[in-house]
Formats: structure tokens, C-alpha cells, sequence
């Protein structure tokens, strides 16, 4: 822990100085959406920081269950900015003990997209810039999700803040050469058997130009229905589907703890002799990178970062479940320019709409996190998962 917290000093230190979204077009990838409004949007202050829990490493060495957190456009930037904004604190900066850095290249570009970086970290393969689940010759590859279901017998999860047919919870789930197909990408959740399913988009579901009705098709097949957040702590049932708007959520501070709760849903469904592979992703830290929104990013990340929290501590409990957290790329040139710790404010410029192609950091916690230290290719991130879960 010690290593980890001198190693984020240095970092920090050298840095510091209402209802549904309509897209702006069904496609998410915002880079030629963004637009700059520096005068406020290029500043942010905290006013209630939020605390932190109280974890230790657990020191058995037997993985049951894998949480995987993607925090989508969340570089070693946004996490330094997030951790500035909160007073010098974060639970994946201060409470997780490996530390390790991923490099995100696609196989045919250097600055990769969700399709691809989301990709490589799900089926431990590089591939190609917007294909998803499969392979750089077009091939079908199975997820480390995927091939814990077929092969130990475990129980399955996602749960984003996007809607759930998008490139990252599609990664894991079902497979196809384009983010652009999103009915096709929806459909195939009906025979994917993935356990717990949550997120937006319910207009792929069920505002279709086939006419089908996907939900009702899950319903069918014994899933359990959630549309309102007030409607999960009582959820039941060995399946769920959760979908709460048209297309992406709501931003944070409007749609509630949406991702908390449903994390500890997830938890508490799936958790299960055979163990279980969730994978929870912070959706929106991008979108708001991408239009240079530095407030709405920052309370994306405390969002997700809130929600790691829990899972921390449900895992220090637990014992034997690895807790890996990374992101799929690097969002926005983001440079934090000036700010103050004691005043939780931050001034931040972004040099692009778009994404950059800087090493994005991996934190691990809990049996088979020492795997995770020192730079890896992105690849190599699932393989380790793999692994790990083979022994």
C-alpha cells in the first residue's frame, strides 16, 4: 500500500499548480459532438467531499468471484482531477494496493476507441478500432464473462450508466464488426444468458423497426423486469433486466445512485457457491470528457468511484473476490492547470474532443491483485483475469 501511495504522490504532486438524454446522435462516440464553453465548464469545486471506507487487503489467496470496473475515458487525468476535486482522496487512489498502468493501442489505430480498448480488456485480445467481441479477422471471441458462465459455472453480470447495448457492457456480452448495429447489438442479449443486466436504452428494446419486443422476450425467458430505481432493493428472481431510460442515463446528479444500487443488486443475485463475474462501468466520465464538461466528469467519477467503495468493502468481507478496476482509453487531452486540495476546487483545459492515446492506470484489490502491478498492454489485463481464474 505504501508503494502505491508514494508512486500517486508524485503524481498528484506534479499535478496540482432531468428525465432521459436525447442523443445527439444514436451513435455515442462524441468526439464530433463536444463543444468547449470554457468560462465555467473548464472549472469545478466541490462543496461535501465524500469520505472514504475503511478496507484491508484480504490475505487469502483463493479467487471465487472477479469485479471488473471500467471507468469509461477515465485516464491517470481524470482520476489526478476527481482526487483534487474531493479533497485529496479517492477510494481507487487510497484504498486499493496495486497499482499498474495499460497501455490501450488498437491493432490498427494508436488511439483507440470503447469498441476496442472495452474489447481487448473482455476477450484478452487486441483487435480492430470499433469491433466489438471479436477478433481482428472478424472472428467471435468469448469474454473472460463469457467463458466463466461455460466453463466454472459461474453467474454473470453488467451494469452501466450507458445504455446497455453500447460498446463497453457489449464487449463482454455479445459480439458484432460495429457499435453503429444497436439493434442488432440489443437482440443478441436475448440468447446471451447473461444473469444480471442493467443500464439504459430501452428505445433498442422495445421501439423497434422489426417490431420486436426484446424485454417482453426476456420476461419470457424468467427475467425479472426493473424500469424505476425505487423498484430494485426488492427485485427478486435468478435472472434480472433492468433498463431505466430511452437511451443513456440520466448525468449523475439527476438520476441518483442508479449504478450504486444496482451494484449491490447485482451482489446480492448473483452471489452464489459457484462464484460470479460482474463487470460494473462508469459509463458518462467519458461523455463529459468529450464536451469538455470538467464538473459533470468529475461527478461521474465520484459516482463510480462511490460505487467502488461498496464493492471494496463487500469484498474485504468476502475474501475471495478479486477487484480489478481500469479503463478502456483516455478522454480529452484533459491538463489540470491550478487548483487547491484545502478548497476542493480545480481549473482544468482539455485539448480535445476526442480521445488520447495516454496509459490509462489499473488498480487491483483482494486474492491475485499483485498480478496487476507494472505496465501492461491492455490485452494482457484480461489475460491475467483468465488466468487467474483457470487456477
Amino acid at each position: 500500500m505504501k508503494k502505491v501511495l508514494v508512486f500517486w504522490a508524485i503524481l498528484t504532486g506534479a499535478a496540482v499548480g432531468a428525465g432521459a438524454q436525447t442523443p445527439d446522435s444514436l451513435d455515442r462516440n462524441r468526439s464530433k459532438y463536444a463543444t468547449y464553453h470554457f468560462e465555467k465548464d473548464d472549472q469545478y469545486q466541490v462543496e461535501n467531499p465524500y469520505d472514504l471506507v475503511e478496507v484491508q487487503q484480504p490475505k487469502g489467496k483463493k479467487i471465487k468471484n472477479v469485479i471488473f470496473l471500467i471507468g469509461d475515458g477515465m485516464g491517470f487525468e481524470q482520476v489526478n482531477v476527481g482526487w483534487v476535486a474531493n479533497g485529496g482522496k479517492l477510494n481507487m487512489t487510497d484504498r486499493m494496493p496495486v497499482l499498474g498502468a495499460s497501455r490501450t493501442y488498437c491493432t490498427d489505430q494508436l488511439i483507440t476507441d470503447s469498441c476496442a480498448g472495452g474489447t481487448a480488456l473482455a476477450i484478452g485480445q487486441k483487435t480492430k478500432y470499433g469491433y466489438i467481441g471479436i477478433d481482428e479477422n472478424a472472428q467471435p471471441v468469448e469474454s473472460n464473462l463469457q467463458w466463466a458462465k461455460r466453463v466454472k459455472g459461474m453467474k454473470t453480470g453488467v451494469t452501466v450508466t450507458c445504455r446497455i447495448n453500447d460498446a463497453t457492457p457489449a464487449d463482454f456480452c455479445v459480439h458484432g464488426p460495429s457499435r453503429k448495429d444497436e439493434e442488432g447489438l440489443a437482440a443478441q442479449y436475448v440468447d446471451a444468458n447473461v444473469d444480471f443486466i442493467s443500464g439504459g436504452g430501452t428505445h433498442f428494446w422495445n421501439q423497434r423497426s422489426d417490431g420486436r419486443n426484446l424485454i417482453e422476450e426476456m420476461k419470457a425467458r424468467g427475467y425479472t423486469w426493473v424500469e424505476k430505481l425505487a423498484d430494485v432493493p426488492a427485485a427478486k428472481g435468478d435472472k434480472y433486466l433492468g433498463l431505466f431510460e430511452e437511451y443513456d442515463m440520466s448525468p449523475a446528479l439527476d438520476r441518483g445512485p442508479v449504478l450504486m444500487e444496482t451494484t449491490k443488486k447485482a451482489i446480492e443475485l448473483l452471489d452464489n457457491e459457484k462464484g460470479f463475474f460482474l463487470m460494473i462501468e462508469g459509463s458518462q466520465i467519458d461523455d463529459y470528457a468529450h464536451r469538455g464538461k470538467v464538473g459533470q466528469m468529475c461527478e461521474e467519477l465520484f459516482d463510480f468511484d462511490k460505487t467502488l467503495g461498496y464493492v471494496l468493502e463487500w469484498a474485504a468481507k468476502d475474501g475471495q473476490t478479486l477487484v480489478v478496476v481500469t479503463a478502456d482509453h483516455c478522454t480529452g487531452g484533459l491538463t489540470l492547470l491550478k487548483g487547491s486540495l484545502e478548497d476542493r476546487t480545480v481549473k482544468v483545459h482539455f485539448s480535445t474532443k476526442g480521445h488520447d492515446g495516454i496509459m490509462v492506470p489499473v488498480f487491483a484489490f483482494g486474492p491475485g491483485s499483485e498480478q496487476f502491478a507494472g505496465i501492461h498492454e491492455n490485452a494482457e489485463i484480461g489475460q491475467i483475469v483468465r488466468k487467474l481464474l483457470e487456477n
